[in-house]
């Protein structure tokens, strides 16, 4: 295959961090080729700047022999070069079809749009993608899957050249998977060149032809897929040897004998019902499930954030005031929300504003914040999560997906809770980052914490947890001690293929 893309020392210093430093290597025309490395390594810096997001600050790119100075996405975009953001883009109040064709409405009689056409198109386009959901439909109706559809959608409307997308299957269900996958490979066999970023190595391996890896910014080396192993690929990421998988390192520390949690007939405006569970101290207790198990349903209504139309909920034998957010923080209750972009820090705070928001009260004098104090923590929570780079001042929204997860760590290691609810820790996490937030929750165990987590992998599942409830459709279909666990046995449970009875 000939060369097509080429990266030329490419170079890029943001104030305070050297995100990408002489990378040089090329991409063949028509390929999948994959970028991988560990949050931090500058992958998602290197297609924002082939997008015409950032300029390099040193450096050029090369597109079929031609170089290319982008001033922003929306001229690659006019040029057939799209990005599928890993953190979904859109306008809540337009429609499917308008937000699809942003930018590139369908006009009648000069000036005027012609919806009827805009929506025939795009519901051809979400047909082709399996979607089952309306081109009439309001964005913010959809789930976090369908709005990655959306995305997808958009791309093979503008009939782009090239592609990137940037960990497009975090939110999509098994079966949308399956059609993504489908959709890549006949954009192959039709000469378009993908970019894929995914650190899930198994989606490599199906799917890619070869990977470039990023590590602290510089180019390690790129690999054919056919004549690598997982061993090598990860070696080559981190520089060393890291465990693909969650694993206990520590002892395990649940007291059965004292409950923290206790929630009874819990029901929510979502759909789900009847939950009924307890959380001991020093336990991981993990909910797994499908896309629509509502897991993150019961979790923020848990915490406060959404309403609940039933039950009760107890901490320490008391019943739990969760009518916010804020009383269930003062109550010894934190949430990790899976949406870190929109719900875990605000955008433009620095690292050391975003990890006091839920401690502010610890760095007031009187009415007023004492900066000094706020940054002194913000260091040593810092150098507790190993952030990168470890600094107050530095904007949370320009830290990769791993680092700005830190932060949100970072934020709640800063209170007193004794329950921390964790949504997908892990979720477009990188190898090397999942170790150390793995090592994170042990510690957190080791102080005397309890932890819920949602997690949709189910090794990281079986990795990590004292026990694991299962979810589907909104109510409870299993429960495993850490001594139950069998792989088939649980995923069977999550797509319905056994009565609850065989377990409880």
């Amino acid at each position: 295959m000939e060369d097509y893309i080429k990266f030329q020392n490419i170079t890029k210093i943001f104030p305070g961090q050297r995100a990408l430093n002489d990378v040089s290597f090329h991409i063949c025309k028509g390929e999948i080729h994959a970028l991988i490395g560990e949050n931090g390594a500058g992958k998602s810096t290197l297609l924002n700047i082939l997008h015409g997001m950032f300029s390099a600050t040193k450096g050029k790119v090369f597109i079929n022999s031609e170089e290319v100075k982008f001033t922003s996405a929306f001229e690659a975009i006019q040029k057939g070069i799209v990005k599928v953001h890993q953190e979904i883009n859109a306008i809540p109040e337009l429609t499917v079809a308008e937000n699809l064709m942003l930018g590139n409405e369908i006009i009648k009689c000069g000036f005027i749009l012609n919806k009827d056409q805009m929506i025939k198109e795009t519901q051809e386009l979400l047909d082709k993608l399996g979607c089952n959901f309306s081109a009439k439909e309001k964005m913010k109706n959809l789930s976090t899957g369908k709005k990655q559809m959306v995305q997808i959608a958009k791309a093979l409307y503008i009939n782009a050249k090239i592609i990137s997308l940037d960990e497009p299957t975090a939110s999509l269900s098994d079966g949308e998977v399956r059609i993504l996958f489908k959709i890549i490979n006949e954009l192959k066999a039709n000469g378009i060149t993908i970019l894929y970023i995914s650190h899930k190595l198994d989606e490599i391996f199906e799917l890619c032809d070869r990977a470039t890896v990023l590590r602290d910014g510089e180019y390690i080396a790129t690999l054919n897929i056919k004549q690598t192993t997982e061993d090598e690929l990860i070696r080559s990421m981190v520089g060393r040897d890291v465990s693909m998988f969650g694993q206990r390192i520590k002892p395990f520390r649940v007291e059965k004998d004292k409950t923290v949690l206790k929630i009874e007939s819990l029901s929510g405006t979502a759909g789900f019902k009847n939950i009924n569970f307890e959380l001991k101290k020093g336990e991981i207790l993990c909910f797994f499930g499908l896309v629509g198990a509502m897991r993150t349903e019961v979790m923020r209504a848990i915490f406060g954030a959404d309403h609940a139309t039933g039950g009760m909920i107890y901490l320490n034998g008391n019943t739990l005031d969760n009518s916010s957010p804020s009383a269930c923080v003062k109550e010894g209750i934190g949430l990790i929300s899976e949406n870190r972009k929109e719900e875990g820090f605000v955008k433009n705070l620095t690292n050391s504003d975003n990890i006091a928001l839920a401690s502010i009260q610890n760095y007031m004098n009187g009415f007023f914040v004492n900066r000094r104090l706020k940054e002194k923590n913000a260091v040593r929570v810092g150098e507790k999560v190993k952030l990168n780079p470890n600094n107050p001042d530095f904007m949370t929204s320009n830290l990769s997906g791993g680092n700005a997860q830190k932060v949100i760590l970072a934020k709640w290691l800063s209170t007193n809770v004794d329950v921390l609810i964790m949504d997908e820790p892990t979720k477009g996490i990188d190898i090397g980052a999942k170790a150390e937030i793995y090592k994170l929750m042990e510690d957190l165990l080791e102080e005397g914490k309890s932890i819920i987590m949602v997690s949709s992998e189910l090794t990281e599942a079986m990795g990590m947890s004292d026990r694991i409830i299962v979810m589907r459709e909104g109510v409870i279909v299993a429960e495993f001690n850490r001594d139950e666990f069998a792989e088939e046995r649980i995923i069977t449970y999550a797509v319905g293929g056994m009565k609850n009875e065989e377990v409880f």
